[in-house]
């Protein structure tokens, strides 16, 4: 089903959507790890500067951090844009290996797909059910078929958070995909408008931990939030209206990590030695549901977000 203009197109990639069993990976996963969890959420909220969590009203993304390990010191790739730094998030590797190194929807005769595996690819294959609702269109980049069995993106542009969780919550209530990524664009639309850091952006990352706070509970509401791994982080923050590459305003992200086995109320900069990157996202997600990494990538499962008698397992 499509449509046009600024409302959404919804891809189903493969059909039908929960022939895979969603209780976990099938008897075929290419893996010799046991997974920690089943159920993975992952909520980029767009331009999302990590100081800025402390300063706007997010009581959501704050209870993550209580009852789970963080940093406020992660970085986004040195390019520091969404649709690059994204995909990094997703496969594990800079954008040098992944090959999206532009950041608009280009007018290509055929779809150009990452180089590099994504974490949708690989959770397919190990048999999870998986899932995208992204609020900017350039996501359909991230769409390779068959990796997604649902996609939710704008035919054009962008739409609201709102939306965006409208129809996550409504995939979360039917059946849980096992593996869902939310992209939330609110905040960076607020900072190129009104700038990183206004109240304008504040009340917008307001309403992005609204966003969040509403995908918690349809996750409880089926009895499943406390088996299932929150991951909220972001690709990128900024200054000023914009952000670019090697700006430290713009290259600093927020690392949010809850769930099953997690450390609670754990700053991960305690580590001195650690340095997480956006890479380590797709790394740390293979390492929970218990994925093999096909091919070498730059990523680093973050190990210690992990209770002792986990991480040593």
């Amino acid at each position: 089903m499509r449509s046009f203009g600024r409302w959404p197109i919804v891809l189903m990639l493969v059909a039908p959507f929960f022939t895979v069993v969603a209780g976990g990976p099938s008897e075929a996963m290419p893996s010799a790890l046991a997974p920690i969890a089943h159920r993975v959420l992952l909520v980029s909220i767009d331009g999302l500067r990590p100081d800025l969590v402390l300063r706007a009203r997010a009581p959501a993304i704050v209870s993550l951090m209580d009852r789970g390990s963080f940093s406020l010191w992660a970085t986004t790739t040195a390019v520091a844009v969404t649709l690059p730094s994204h995909t990094s998030m997703l496969t594990g590797v800079t954008p040098s290996k992944h090959g999206i190194d532009w950041n608009t929807d280009l007018p290509l005769a055929r779809p150009d797909y990452p180089a590099r595996p994504t974490l949708f690819e690989l959770a397919r294959k190990a048999g999870y059910t998986t899932a995208m609702c992204a609020g900017k269109s350039k996501f359909a980049a991230l769409a390779r078929p068959g990796a997604l069995d649902v996609c939710w993106v704008p035919a054009r542009g962008s739409v609201t958070d709102s939306s965006v969780t409208d129809t996550a919550v409504a995939w979360i209530a039917r059946r849980a995909p096992n593996l869902l990524f939310v992209h939330l664009p609110g905040v960076d639309l607020a900072g190129h408008s009104q700038g990183w850091g206004s109240p304008a952006q504040l009340e917008a990352i307001a309403a992005a931990d609204r966003c969040v706070e509403r995908l918690l509970a349809a996750l409880a509401a089926r009895d499943l939030l406390d088996s299932t791994l929150v991951l909220v982080t972001s690709d990128h923050g900024g200054a000023g209206k914009s952000h670019g590459a090697n700006d430290p305003r713009s290259r600093h992200i927020p690392w949010i990590a809850a769930g099953p086995h997690v450390r609670q109320n754990y700053d991960l900069t305690l580590d001195a030695s650690l340095a997480i990157r956006t890479e380590d996202t797709f790394a740390t997600l293979c390492y929970v549901l218990g994925i093999a990494i096909e091919r070498p990538v730059e990523g680093r499962p973050v190990l210690q977000i992990l209770e002792p008698v986990s991480a040593a397992r």
